[in-house]
C-alpha cells in the first residue's frame, strides 16, 4: 500500500503502492498520515508508479460506505492534509504520471513538485464530477496558481498536461519519467546539504504557517461533503 525506500543520508521515498491506480482509501490515507506525523528529520519524496501517481479518491470504495463511514473518511482525509501542512521535514512530490483530483491534492500539499513528461493529466477536476472543491484545498491551490488562475481552473475543473502545469506554477519541474524521482530527490538533497537543519525546518514552518492555520479549522466538512456526495446530481 505504501512502500518505504531509504535512499540514505536522510532521504526517504514513500512510494504509493495500491494497484491499479493508487486510489486513496482509508488504509492508504492513514498510512500516509502516520508517516508524515512520524517524520522528525531528513526529507521525504512522495512518488507513485511509472505512468500513475494517483487517480485520487477511491470512488467505488467510498460508494460502499454508509453515511457514518463516509463522514469518518472525510475526517481522516482532513487529518492527512493537516499532517502535510504540519510535517517537520521538506516534502517533494515525484508526480510519476496521471494525477487528477486527489492525486493533484497530494502534490499541492508538498513543498516542491516534479512531474513526469508525457501524455498525463494533472489538476483539480472536482466540479466535473459534481463535487465542490473544499475550502482548505482551494486555499492550497490558490497559493500556487494565484487567485485568478485558481478561480478559473477550479470552477472549470481543469485538467492539464505537465508542460501546462509547469507554465502556470502547479509544478516546479517537468522531467523524463526515468528522472522524475531523481529530480525530486535532488531538491531534497540540496536542502539536506545545508549546514543547519534546524534553520531549514524553522523556515519551512514559516512558509507553511498560513496553510497550517487555515487547516486547523477548514479542510473538508464531513457532514456537508457526505450530503453532497449522496446528492442526486453528484451520484449521476
Amino acid at each position: 500500500m505504501l512502500d518505504r525506500v531509504d535512499h540514505g543520508n536522510g532521504l526517504l521515498e514513500l512510494r504509493l503502492a495500491r494497484p491499479p491506480v493508487n486510489a486513496l482509501d482509508a488504509g492508504l490515507v492513514q498510512a500516509l498520515t502516520g508517516e508524515l506525523r512520524a517524520a522528525r528529520s531528513g526529507a521525504i519524496v512522495l512518488s507513485g508508479r511509472p505512468g500513475m501517481y494517483s487517480a485520487g479518491l477511491d470512488v467505488p470504495y467510498l460508494q460502499s460506505l454508509d453515511d457514518a463511514g463516509l463522514a469518518k473518511f472525510w475526517v481522516a482525509f482532513s487529518d492527512l492534509l493537516r499532517a502535510f501542512a504540519q510535517c517537520r521535514v521538506p516534502l517533494a512530490a515525484a508526480i510519476t504520471g496521471h494525477a487528477p483530483a486527489g492525486g493533484t491534492v497530494l502534490g499541492i500539499f508538498c513543498d516542491y513538485r516534479v512531474a513526469s513528461d508525457g501524455d498525463f493529466r494533472l489538476g483539480l477536476n472536482e466540479t466535473q464530477v459534481g463535487l465542490p472543491l473544499p475550502r482548505g484545498i482551494y486555499h492550497a491551490y490558490e497559493r500556487l496558481l494565484g487567485t485568478r488562475r485558481a478561480t478559473l481552473f477550479a470552477l472549470e475543473g481543469r485538467l492539464m498536461k505537465p508542460a501546462q502545469a509547469l507554465e502556470c506554477g502547479l509544478v516546479d519541474e517537468v522531467a523524463s519519467p526515468a528522472e522524475t524521482v531523481t529530480r525530486a530527490g535532488a531538491w531534497c538533497r540540496k536542502l539536506l546539504a545545508l549546514p543547519a537543519q534546524d534553520a531549514v525546518r524553522l523556515t519551512l514552518s514559516y512558509a507553511r504557517a498560513d496553510l497550517a492555520r487555515r487547516l486547523e479549522h477548514e479542510v473538508v466538512d464531513p457532514e456537508a461533503m457526505t450530503r453532497q456526495w449522496r446528492s442526486d446530481e453528484t451520484q449521476r
